[in-house]
């Protein structure tokens, strides 16, 4: 059974295009005209595992806020669209990810009841041209879209690169502990309600 999806979201202030395939090998085509934030994506694909094609053209003239959100909304749709009511999921994923000095932890639910508790605090306000505070959008707008329950936190780091980054590698690291199929669940949602 495939597991892909595209999305598209077209508004005044931005037009996105995303496709996802969960099962794929961590190739990305990605172009949203922030060179840091594409460097995100593709890393997020790579460790993922998943296939990801990102294009979007935004306001870049105004800032990168319309940009960056509107983005992980699309690709939160996507992700929840791939996974077709949640059936046959692991449900759950979880990673540590170690970057230099840097330790960041991530907790995944895909239980379609989204939420974002957000432990991440940067020294700087940007890394390369990206806001920083840009991160948290992003986290949350992925999650409110793709119905995740995710828990980010950096234990402990200085260097504002690595933390963003050491952020992207758990979501995805732990994303593909929990779109992986499960067998035990007989192909249900993995939970009492029947559904998720």
């Amino acid at each position: 059974m495939s597991r892909t999806a595209e999305i598209s979201r077209n508004t005044k202030e931005t037009q996105v295009r995303v496709a996802v395939d969960l099962d794929g090998t961590g190739e990305a085509r990605v172009s949203t005209g922030i060179g840091f934030y594409d460097h995100m994506l593709e890393s997020f694909a790579r460790h993922g595992g998943f296939d990801l094609t990102v294009e979007t053209k935004g306001d870049l003239h105004i800032d990168m806020h319309h940009t960056v959100e509107d983005t992980a909304i699309v690709l939160g749709q996507a992700f929840h669209k791939a996974l077709a009511g949640f059936a046959g999921i692991r449900r759950f994923g979880s990673a540590y990810i170690p970057m230099d000095e840097t330790l960041t932890r991530c907790a995944v639910d895909l239980s379609n009841r989204p939420y974002l508790v957000w432990r991440v605090a940067f020294a700087r306000p940007s890394v390369g041209e990206m806001d920083t505070e840009l991160f948290k959008e992003f986290h949350q707008a992925f999650a409110m879209n793709a119905g995740a329950c995710v828990h980010l936190e950096t234990l402990y780091g200085d260097n504002s690169h690595h933390i963003a980054e050491s952020g992207f590698k758990a979501l995805a690291r732990a994303l593909r502990t929990a779109v992986e199929p499960d067998p035990k669940t007989l192909g249900l949602a993995p939970s009492t309600k029947g559904v998720l």
